[in-house]
């Protein structure tokens, strides 16, 4: 997917939105003004692999033009038919969880999203409720509806805009009253609740009859979830019909023909054909797809198909076709089409990932649709015979880890999808399933897990997935082997009945302080020194294992039983830094334990104020003083959503709750110790990113340019703040350390120069970051060798133009030096071949000084040069050999180029003189300048006028000299002898040239000027 986002809006509008600290606290309350780090920008690096979509639309007077709800990661549009994607909600909601989206038939301007989600699975994300766009997108309006928090569907009337229909499904995780069908009669200002049947039943569908918008369908449906349960089906679970508008409501779930009860949920389609038409598809003992020719009076069951109606509470989806009324789809994991009426779906359609939520199809054109499914939303305008790829950043991770590769490599389990691992900095010598899809490769496990690597060796990974599988991968390789604790595979069982409980995504790491022992964990801690082979039990059941949350799951029809909700596991763990015999463990119910003889003895630690059916979340120990834990929970899972974040200094005898300055909403997914500096923690949340610079006693926004979308992880490498998004994919703030010093420069508000972090030559360059206590009028910055020498000076001013100035503005400036010394001398309109003069060499190992004028201040620095870790029979020496050769060669350049400048400027001042001049000197001149035209010609090839001319012309000297530069310098290494033979052999020749120059000057030249009144002056040159 391309990132020439259209809308400059969708992005610039996010900075600033979390700039204000929470909580309406004053900038001058908390620790650190947040102008310090406003000038820092979170990076996405991808990867372009879709996430979960239950929503999308199009328009019929705008073919191209289509939108997809994302689950994590806001609204998403396309304005050439698919191709391109980019997010229209960034900065503007404050949910980013998009379940249903509808456009106005009749003024495709208006655009409507619902937020949350409907189909119960176990990441589900919540919702705020309803916004409304009247410019297509490019500004969003909230308009109320905040506590329904999952919308299964939005209609807006087909001929009047004005008219909006809401069905909302309520909290998944609790008992509301915001819930049911609602109507809006005035373009979403205001809203009334038209159809409710009580506060533990929702809508899970509706549709309006486009032939008379005063029939409408929905359907009711009694469910809630917990993180132990989903249950679905009840009395309250029915299908409604309204012929006026909404007004009032018919029960039809006993109408002739339906199925007896209990019934579960229910999807309900109209055909615009022949409105007498309708079809549900219905959850019961006796389900199936139910069909009515008499608008919903009498029923027939026509089809009964497993794969229609499997896993109900996910799909239950049903589509009539606008123009045929045989025609009809049905979504499941797969995508099936019926032609005569329902009752054979013996039609597949392929899209390209599976787990089918929601379709629109354009109602003049049938081939034409939108789908959305696991992987995103798909376009097609052949009936589904091609679909759009889904190559955006919208993916769901649960965890995310940092290799020990330079550049680092981020990894992390997607949702319905496989383990990923993408360079931090991309990899041009890499590829990966063609154009603009980048480069990623797998690790083993599966959509859900946990991953680690091998400390010793960084090849080896080690990696989770739902079933308690646990895989061990060779990237070098390929091999893979099984190395699971206890490999009695189980689904469809409740967790009393295993052995071994073990949740959807559980923690695999390492003992910091050993690096021959493993640990994973069910409701138990096991521990393994010889790689998997055999696996010691070391804890007792470490949770409440309340027999409540222990159960059967899915509902009173469908049960579903597979791994999200296996519940009463260790969750949590943290094995200690300190001491190799100390383990922190943490329960998905809310317990905290620890021991400090290896496992033999455990203490339950849990905090006073962490309740029953809390998830410890992620659990860091404190790098600098023993004794230390930081703990992240939630409970939005039982319907709260309040942060419970605590921190312990004494082995958790006591507790402190730090949840000072975070929102009320959201709720912590992790928290994380800075690597350096004692006291700046690090919050993930449901909605974004905090930092604490006072050991949690306040917490601020660092959310920046970051869009709301849930972060389930984030950890640290090197200077880098890495998330795992459950929505927008992985993103990292690099090189933090002038967060660590900020405290302190804030107190003394002087212009500060911080030391960079260690580049690596070939891989990062150095991030020169500085603070400026007011905006100042000229920055300049010196580069210079270790002996003091410069080799650089860049200068930033007010009108300075360019993309690489030093910045000016108050606060926190990064600038970056790419590492080169200067380029050669060159020319106006010079046209060269494979080389780039202009780029100077690339400094050698070693120290660097950097030097800040800024305000009155000359603040200095240093950093090291270091060598890239993964060259191989390279040393430092190589690189300095290579550096030398580059700076000759370039010296030889300059030398040619120079040589023409100076040919140039004498024929330049000669046009000035030959106008007027006599017979004489004019024959004098010409002998003079046919004379120079020749060395010119030797040194450039002058009938270069477009890029591609050396390809008809042949190259001259100063291009040849220029391309063994580059050859030199391509990748890192000592020069060949074929590069000295070439530049001895390349030296001369530019000798003889320069000689022979010289000659023309002293003779020619000399001879001419005293002929003439007006003398050609070399020093203009």
């Amino acid at each position: 997917m391309k990132k020439n986002y259209p809308y400059p809006w969708a992005l610039a509008g996010l900075f600033g939105l979390f700039l204000s600290p929470s909580l309406g606290q004053a900038q001058d309350q908390l620790p650190v003004d947040t102008a310090f780090y406003s000038s820092y920008k979170w990076r996405n690096i991808g990867p372009d692999r879709g996430g979960r979509s239950l929503g999308s639309a199009g328009s019929p007077s705008r073919p191209n033009e289509y939108y997809f709800g994302a689950t994590g990661g806001g609204l998403w549009k396309t304005v050439n038919g698919g191709n391109d994607w980019f997010p229209v909600t960034d900065g503007q909601i404050s949910s980013s969880s998009i379940g249903a989206v509808a456009v106005s038939e009749s003024n495709p301007d208006i655009v409507f999203i619902g937020g949350g989600e409907t189909q119960l699975r176990g990441s589900i994300t919540q919702g705020d409720g309803v916004y409304k766009s009247s410019d297509a997108g490019k500004t969003w309006t909230h308009m109320g509806l905040k506590e329904t928090q999952a919308i299964s569907r939005i209609r807006i009337h087909p001929s009047n805009p004005d008219i909006v229909y809401v069905a909302a499904l309520g909290h998944p995780y609790g008992e509301n009253e915001e819930r049911g069908v609602f109507r809006s009669n005035d373009g979403g200002k205001t809203w009334e609740k038209v159809l409710y049947v009580s506060d533990k039943a929702g809508a899970a569908d509706l549709i309006i009859d486009s032939t008379n918008p005063e029939v409408l369908y929905a359907s009711t449906w009694q469910v809630y979830r917990k993180a132990w349960k989903m249950w679905g089906g009840g009395p309250d679970s029915k299908l409604w019909k309204s012929t006026d508008g909404g007004d009032t409501w018919t029960d039809l779930t006993s109408n002739p023909g339906m199925p007896e009860g209990p019934i579960g949920k229910i999807g309900v389609t109209v055909s615009p054909a022949n409105p007498n038409r309708v079809w549900a598809i219905v959850e019961a003992n006796e389900g199936g797809v139910f069909r009515s020719d008499d608008a919903g009076e009498t029923w027939e069951m026509v089809n009964n198909e497993r794969k229609l109606r499997q896993r109900a509470f996910y799909y239950s989806r049903i589509y009539a076709d606008p123009k045929d009324p045989e025609t009809v789809y049905g979504l499941n994991v797969d995508f099936w089409k019926s032609t005569d009426g329902g009752k054979t779906f013996d039609v597949e359609i392929t899209v390209p990932h599976g787990d089918n939520h929601d379709l629109w199809i354009d109602p003049n054109n049938p081939k034409r649709m939108i789908s959305s499914n696991d992987g995103g939303g798909v376009v097609s305008i052949d009936g589904g015979e091609t679909w759009t790829e889904e190559d955006y950043p919208t993916s769901q991770f649960y965890h995310v880890m940092a290799t020990s590769d330079v550049p680092y490599h981020v990894a992390g389990a997607q949702q319905d999808n496989s383990t990923l691992a993408m360079p931090s900095e991309g990899w041009n010598h890499m590829s990966g399933r063609g154009p603009n899809h980048g480069w990623h490769y797998a690790v083993g496990g599966g959509e859900s897990g946990w991953i680690t690597q091998s400390p010793t060796d960084p090849d080896v990974f080690y990696a989770g997935s739902q079933g308690a599988l646990l895989t061990r991968y060779n990237r070098a390789t390929g091999q893979v082997r099984d190395i699971q604790v206890y490999p009695r595979f189980f689904s469809g069982e409740p967790a009393s009945a295993l052995p071994e409980r073990w949740q959807w995504t559980f923690p695999i790491m390492f003992s910091p302080l050993d690096p021959s022992i493993m640990y994973t964990t069910s409701q138990h801690i096991w521990k393994t020194t010889n790689d998997g082979q055999t696996w010691e039990k070391i804890s007792p059941d470490l949770t409440y294992a309340d027999p409540e949350t222990l159960g059967k799951t899915g509902g009173v029809i469908t049960m579903d039983m597979n791994g999200p909700e296996i519940y009463a596991t260790v969750f949590a763990l943290a094995p200690s830094q300190h001491d190799v015999n100390t383990i922190w463990a943490g329960s998905d119910d809310g317990m905290v334990h620890i021991t400090r003889d290896g496992g033999k003895n455990w203490e339950n630690i849990t905090p006073p104020d962490l309740p029953k059916f809390s998830r410890v979340s992620i659990i860091d120990e404190g790098k600098f003083e023993p004794g230390t834990l930081y703990l992240a929970a939630n409970r939005y899972q039982v319907d709260d959503r309040q942060p419970y974040v605590f921190k312990t200094k004494d082995f958790g005898k006591s507790w402190t709750k730090i949840t000072n300055g975070i929102e009320d909403g959201h709720f912590a997914r992790a928290i994380r110790e800075d690597l350096e500096k004692p006291g700046i923690l690090y919050l993930a949340t449901e909605h974004g990113v905090y930092v604490s610079f006072n050991d949690g006693e306040m917490w601020q926004s660092l959310q920046l340019n970051l869009p709301d979308t849930p972060i389930r992880d984030l950890v640290l490498k090197n200077d880098d703040i890495v998330l795992g998004s459950h929505g927008r994919g992985f993103w990292i703030l690099d090189d933090i350390r002038p967060l660590r010093d900020a405290m302190e420069v804030e107190k003394t508000n002087q212009v500060t120069l911080f030391q960079p972090a260690n580049p690596i030559r070939g891989v990062y360059n150095a991030a020169i970051q500085y603070y400026l206590p007011e905006e100042a009028d000229s920055v300049t910055i010196h580069i210079k060798d270790k002996e003091g020498n410069l080799i650089q000076t860049y200068v930033g001013k007010k009108d300075s133009k360019g993309r690489n100035n030093p910045g000016l503005k108050a606060g926190l400036n990064t600038f970056n030096w790419d590492m080169r010394y200067p380029g050669a001398t060159v020319f106006d309109g010079m046209i060269i071949w494979s080389a780039r003069p202009q780029r100077g060499p690339m400094a050698p190992i070693g120290e660097y000084l950097v030097e800040l004028e800024a305000l009155g201040s000359n603040p200095e620095t240093s950093f090291e040069l270091e060598m890239d870790p993964n060259l191989e029979g390279v040393s430092a020496a190589d690189i300095q050999e290579q550096f030398d050769l580059a700076i000759q060669i370039r010296d030889k350049v300059s030398a040619a180029n120079e040589a023409v400048i100076l040919i140039r400027e004498i024929k330049s001042q000669a046009e000035g003189i030959e106008e007027s001049a006599s017979n004489r000197i004019k024959k004098k001149l010409g002998e003079l300048l046919s004379k120079l035209q020749v060395v010119e010609e030797d040194l450039y090839q002058v009938r270069n006028q477009s890029g591609q001319d050396p390809l008809n012309f042949p190259i001259k000297l100063n291009n040849r000299l220029a391309s063994l530069q580059r050859s030199v310098e391509s990748g890192q290494a000592k020069p060949t002898d074929a590069a000295y033979v070439v530049f001895e052999e390349l030296s001369l020749e530019l000798e003889g040239h320069l000689k022979k120059l010289d000659e023309i000057l002293q003779n020619e030249l000399k001879d001419l000027n005293e002929m003439l009144p007006e003398k050609i002056d070399l020093e203009k040159k």
